[in-house]
């Protein structure tokens, strides 16, 4: 087994893979930045989650809230208007289901509707009850990287150095967590990209996710189409191209943290991503088989 394998730690509550998994994204919503409106018919959202398990996801991400910048938050039962029936419909189908809320009382409903995973960008910051809610189903969450709710654009953005801040925001973050009652195998740390970021910083985030693993849980990776990487392929000059131009770009940082010991990615089109971590984690068996191999003369 490789070193980046061998990092690659298993969560309780949910498969086990032998590779980085992938985050297939379903937005129920009208605003999302990347693909808003495209799937806020539960019909639609749920034969889109379906294809995208179809293209090579291990796991959907359903949310009905936009956590874009400047997005203004929808009402408790909106969100779970959009969100429990299609938790319910993919679950019903077999598909393992995270659900992407900052609210508990959505959680709990998809919980109970079928969800395996808890996923909010506010690592239950945004609603006190979640943590609670989390603990008692015994579910497995994501604690995300969090300076608040980005109404107005951008909020505390100012680092000194933004890798040892996250690290030890998310730290504090994930002890807060575990107080609360959540078992330390079912937490799962997010950097937050994009989230009171900017390009530079996302950068260096990914430059540098081995300090994220020193945290000891499992590591999820969304990059997926976001602005650093509009800006990444724009270059100082041109205009960043359009969120769904950027699928290439985060297919190349889906195989970037495979190879880091991620273990997932979260992406809107899957197909590409699924091909990148499956060819990561073929060149990890192939170094991990050449370091085992016997040197000429022994046996």
């Amino acid at each position: 087994m490789s070193k980046q394998t061998g990092r690659r730690r298993h969560l309780a509550g949910l498969s086990a893979w032998d590779r980085c998994a992938v985050m297939g994204v379903v937005n129920v919503t009208p605003d999302s930045f990347s693909d808003g409106g495209r799937y806020f018919d539960t019909t639609a959202a749920i034969k889109h989650g379906l294809g995208l398990v179809a293209e090579g996801a291990d796991l959907v991400d359903v949310g009905g809230e936009s956590t874009r910048p400047g997005a203004t938050r929808v009402d408790e039962d909106e969100e779970l208007r959009r969100v429990v029936p299609v938790v319910r419909g993919l679950a019903s189908e077999g598909v393992t289901v995270s659900v992407d809320t900052m609210r508990a009382s959505v959680a709990e409903q998809a919980l109970v509707a079928g969800a395996a995973l808890v996923n909010d960008v506010s690592g239950g910051l945004a609603d006190p009850r979640m943590i609670p809610v989390v603990a008692d189903a015994g579910a497995p969450f994501v604690v995300m990287h969090w300076r608040g709710l980005l109404a107005g654009g951008n909020v505390k953005g100012s680092y000194d150095d933004v890798v040892a801040e996250v690290v030890a925001e998310l730290r504090a973050r994930v002890e807060a967590v575990l107080e609360g009652g959540v078992a330390p195998d079912r937490i799962v740390v997010d950097p937050g990209l994009g989230f009171s970021k900017d390009a530079e910083h996302d950068l260096v985030l990914l430059a540098h996710l081995d300090r994220l693993l020193t945290l000891g849980h499992p590591l999820l990776v969304a990059a997926s189409r976001k602005r650093f990487l509009g800006r990444v392929l724009a270059g100082p000059e041109a205009a960043p191209p359009p969120a769904r131009e950027r699928d290439a770009a985060t297919a190349a940082v889906s195989a970037l943290a495979a190879h880091a010991g991620a273990w997932a990615v979260r992406v809107h089109e899957v197909r590409a991503t699924a091909d990148a971590v499956r060819v990561a984690r073929a060149v990890e068996g192939a170094r991990s088989a050449e370091r085992t191999r016997p040197t000429e003369g022994t046996r």
